[in-house]
């Protein structure tokens, strides 16, 4: 069979291959673009979901912590609420009449109490007065002394409490 092709097909042929290499061009530019745009979203949510992992990891490394740090508290409640309750049962169980405190005076100022002298003179060493140095009180005022303990007792009759050694009464004239 022969095919007579005729100038004008040709034309035809080669301006229809043309617009179909553009159309291939353009296709091909779009599709170019549309994979740009695919491995710019591919690589930000990438970096989206690393940076969600780490702050994941900070998050969760905080959140332990956090869990640790309350299970100390929760322990060191628990025994406090101990201690709180056998101080309470101590104190319910004992009356309160014939008990001596110990105060700790500072120039004659209460600094501190304590359930015995014994305890008071232990800790005014960390005061710096020296554990062999308490005499008995004198007749200087307290305010005239650094540190000094005074024994305590409970009055039942006043409700409160007054000096264990009261200093011997004084005549008019020896007080002047």
């Amino acid at each position: 069979m022969i095919r007579i092709v005729t100038r004008a097909c040709i034309e035809q042929l080669e301006h229809d291959s043309r617009a179909a290499c553009e159309l291939a061009r353009q296709t091909s530019g779009a599709a170019n673009e549309a994979f740009g745009r695919h491995v710019r979203e591919l690589y930000a949510a990438t970096d989206r979901a690393e940076r969600a992992e780490a702050t994941t990891a900070e998050v969760g490394t905080l959140l332990a912590r956090a869990v640790e740090e309350l299970s100390a508290a929760q322990q060191e409640m628990l025994l406090k609420d101990i201690e709180i309750r056998r101080l309470r049962q101590e104190l319910e169980g004992e009356s309160m009449e014939g008990r001596t405190l110990t105060v700790l005076l500072h120039y004659g100022a209460p600094h501190t109490i304590y359930a015995t002298r014994e305890d008071a003179y232990a800790d005014t060493v960390t005061h710096g007065v020296p554990a062999g140095a308490w005499v008995p009180a004198d007749e200087r005022p307290v305010s005239e002394v650094a540190w000094r303990c005074e024994a305590f007792i409970f009055h039942a009759a006043s409700n409160g409490f007054r000096r264990a050694f009261v200093p011997a009464p004084r005549s008019v004239r020896e007080a002047a």
